[in-house]
């Protein structure tokens, strides 16, 4: 019962999100830069498209290879804010 529970727990937290789709504008932005990312994996960079392709910020700790992506925003919250 307890998977159960966590199951539905993270089924509604999922319905509280906006999650974006790898749609035909997705794809017109991942043709243009399959040639120009080669070091990027297929679905990172699929992830990256989606962002692009809906003018998103990208939220990943992963910023070594997403900020290889050009014109793509990203940003790691799992990093404390410095102050200024």
């Amino acid at each position: 019962m307890r998977a159960y529970r966590e199951l539905d727990a993270l089924r509604r937290c999922f319905q509280r999100m906006n999650v974006l789709v790898f749609d035909e504008a997705a794809q017109a932005v991942f043709s243009s830069l399959r040639a120009r990312c080669r070091r990027l994996g297929t679905l990172d960079l699929r992830i990256a498209s989606i962002a692009l392709a809906s003018d998103s910020k990208l939220i990943s700790r992963n910023l070594r290879d997403f900020q290889q992506v050009p014109g793509l925003t990203v940003e790691d919250w799992t990093q404390p804010v410095e102050d200024a």
